[in-house]
């Protein structure tokens, strides 16, 4: 499980990183629309479209990564304050229920996309794209954010009860 779960920190860490070169290639095409519409050149058409989707494939690519690293958000302060057995139960609880909501998004966005794809939906704003193209991310995002629920549920498991330095940013 080891092996598994280093493998699959190694997979999170190219998809953060396909993140940062979205976010990157985000601001340049955001400067150039800024510059070329203060220079008479109209500005670049798709700007604002892309950036929506760059947006929205960025949050799918980094969470799973967030997760994993304990920087996604999370308010522990009442699993401070409880007993620690109280606390360590109150932490599978809410990894169950964090794979449980993955799972169902994954279900529904696999219907949703195969829907969109079957009915030929299309986008139609300053691009034209099919509708799938931006719903196909959702089940596959999901789908890495519930596999890391389970390598959590894995390190707790083997974890001494009390409350997981894993899983915070800050104490």
């Amino acid at each position: 499980m080891a092996r598994l779960s280093d493998w699959y920190g190694r997979l999170l860490d190219a998809l953060v990183f396909a993140a940062c070169l979205l976010l990157l290639l985000m601001t340049v095409m955001i400067g150039a629309d800024v510059l070329s519409r203060n220079i008479g050149g109209g500005g670049v058409a798709v700007s604002n479209e892309l950036s929506e989707d760059i947006l929205y494939l960025m949050t799918l690519l980094a969470a799973p990564w967030l997760l994993r690293q304990g920087q996604h958000i999370r308010v522990d302060i009442i699993l401070r304050a409880l007993p620690v057995r109280v606390a360590w139960f109150l932490e599978w609880v809410g990894d169950v229920v964090g794979l449980f909501c993955c799972l169902y998004f994954v279900w529904y966005g696999c219907l949703i996309t195969r829907a969109s794809y079957n009915a030929g939906s299309i986008n139609i704003k300053t691009l034209v794209t099919p509708e799938w193209w931006t719903l196909a991310p959702l089940p596959i995002g999901f789908a890495l954010l519930g596999t890391e629920f389970i390598f959590r549920m894995h390190r707790l498991s083997t974890a001494t009860v009390g409350l997981r330095d894993d899983a915070v940013s800050a104490a």
